[in-house]
């Protein structure tokens, strides 16, 4: 074991930056603690990255473009892709277990994620090795005297600044279409939840991929993110996370005007039908807002239901979010790990306090859950009568607390899905599919799920409107997120130019 890495009871955690294919300390020497959020204690620490390590890893990308892998074949990148892969299924227990630690989920959420994470590099090798097939395809000009082609070639080097919530799946969502391109990559993770974004270096240096084609920088947004996002030698940023810091993120963008792609918050809704089924219809509320401990930018925070179903469906709802097993999530059977830490604790109680004073009620939940004095714990929280105006309802909380309001007809429903400045996601439950497919082609988000909430599926597109983002990820769309589209034309035909002007 190396002295530069430190071993706990679950794995060997990586205390330097991976820069151009070697572990290096920050230049500034500073560190960050890593705390495990259902203990509450510093299991690690790792190097703060500042501007300096950041100018060391987008040099070591540029070099690494300019020096073949932008020029390099899909099939070629597919391989190293595969190996990723590979890699990951190889440590699938142990990275889930280091992801547990880190951000505190359940450990068979953990698994499930790093099973996605595979799934994300096998799919985008699949789409490496289809782009070689697309260059130079011919577009249809008109006229036989010209000949116009397309070639896609990749952005150039990446900024790729991630969330907290799925540590390892996130970066995947970005890492292996910017790869599968021919780009190369810097990817800054949360200091939050920084140990696995650490093992992707491990894994880089393992498969033998070439030194610089992706860098690890650990370290905070102002310190790191900021002039990762500055950087003249970036062209391209993708970010996860909240509106504020995706507004920051753009304006930098917008100071060389680099590439950029924006996924961000969401307040989505639910809306539920008078004919829905409420064991079912609860069990999806369920899933779409205490899943991962409501720390989903798509969670489906607002429930709207029909005022006739309400008393039933509220009643089922209370008792099962009432069973919810919480607590860390190394522990058989819980489903509600903690918080990801104090700092989201704070602002999540600080939504539910704002709830109580504006007059909406609790349902259910609200308070720490009895017995985990320890860790940032949260009972699923549950609120009714709450007003249009009330901060809850308007503004992204990211923890387990659920908002309802009853609705009488489809237009005010409608009505009440849209009154948001996000559009990342909705779904909506009917016995009836023409009303479901009605409702889905009329709700402004980029996602819509029917009879449903939360499935994501890596061939499918992923993204939002209004302030939920820009562009799209996963499925072809991610890789285009990555992708410069080039047109080539060439004159073949045996008249001279000028007869065009007569």
């Amino acid at each position: 074991m190396s002295a530069r890495q430190k071993k706990s009871s679950d794995a060997v955690f990586r205390d330097r930056l991976f820069i151009g294919g070697r572990w290096v300390d920050a230049v500034g020497g500073g560190r960050l603690p890593v705390i495990d959020p259902a203990t509450e204690e510093t299991i690690h620490e790792v190097p703060a990255a500042d501007a300096a390590d950041v100018d060391r890893a987008v040099t070591a990308a540029r070099g690494a473009f300019d020096g073949g892998w932008g020029g390099s074949s899909g099939a070629c990148r597919a391989e190293y892709l595969r190996n990723i892969a590979a890699a990951i299924r190889a440590r699938r227990d142990e990275l889930a277990r280091v992801e547990v630690r880190d951000n505190g989920k359940p450990l068979p959420e953990a698994r499930w994620d790093i099973d996605d994470t595979a799934d994300c590099f096998e799919y985008y090798a699949e789409l490496a090795e289809e782009l070689d097939g697309r260059q130079g395809e011919a577009v249809d000009v008109g006229t036989a005297d010209f000949r116009s082609t397309v070639r896609y070639e990749p952005v150039g080097v990446v900024g790729q600044i991630i969330p907290w919530n799925y540590p390892m799946l996130m970066a995947a969502w970005k890492l292996a279409p910017a790869l599968a391109a021919g780009a190369t990559c810097v990817l800054k993770p949360s200091e939050l939840t920084p140990l696995t974004a650490l093992e992707y270096g491990a894994i880089a240096e393992e498969i033998g991929l070439p030194p610089g084609v992706l860098n690890v920088l650990t370290g905070t947004g102002a310190d790191a993110g900021a002039p990762l996002s500055r950087h003249s030698d970036v062209d391209k940023l993708a970010f996860t996370g909240s509106v504020p810091t995706g507004m920051r993120v753009m304006t930098a963008a917008a100071q060389d005007i680099k590439n950029v792609s924006l996924e961000l918050g969401g307040k989505s809704p639910f809306i539920v039908f008078e004919d829905a089924d409420v064991e079912q219809a609860v069990e999806w509320i369920m899933f779409g807002i205490f899943w991962n401990q409501g720390e989903v930018c798509s969670a489906t925070s607002r429930l709207l239901v029909h005022e006739d179903i309400a008393p039933a469906l509220l009643a089922r709802l209370k008792e099962e979010a009432e069973r919810l097993p919480i607590g860390n999530g190394f522990d058989p059977g819980v489903l509600l790990g903690p918080l990801v830490s104090e700092g989201q604790y704070r602002k999540v109680r600080g939504f539910i306090e704002d709830g109580l004073i504006a007059g909406a009620t609790v349902l259910t939940g609200g308070d720490r859950p009895v017995g985990l004095e320890r860790g940032y714990f949260l009972q699923p929280t549950v609120f009714t009568d709450v007003r249009e105006d009330m901060r809850i309802w308007r503004e992204e909380i990211f923890g387990p607390v659920l908002c309802v309001k009853t609705f009488g007809n489809e237009s005010e429903a409608l009505r009440l899905a849209h009154a948001t400045d996000y559009g990342l996601a909705a779904a909506v439950m009917s016995a009836g599919l023409e009303r479901c497919e009605r409702v889905a082609a009329a709700l402004r988000a980029g996602i819509v799920w029917i009879n449903c909430s939360q499935p994501t599926f890596t061939q499918a597109p992923w993204g939002g409107m209004k302030q939920s983002g820009i562009g799209r990820e996963l499925g072809r769309w991610g890789l285009h997120n990555y992708l410069e589209v080039k047109q080539i034309t060439r004159y073949q035909s045996a008249r001279p130019w000028g007869w065009y002007l007569k």
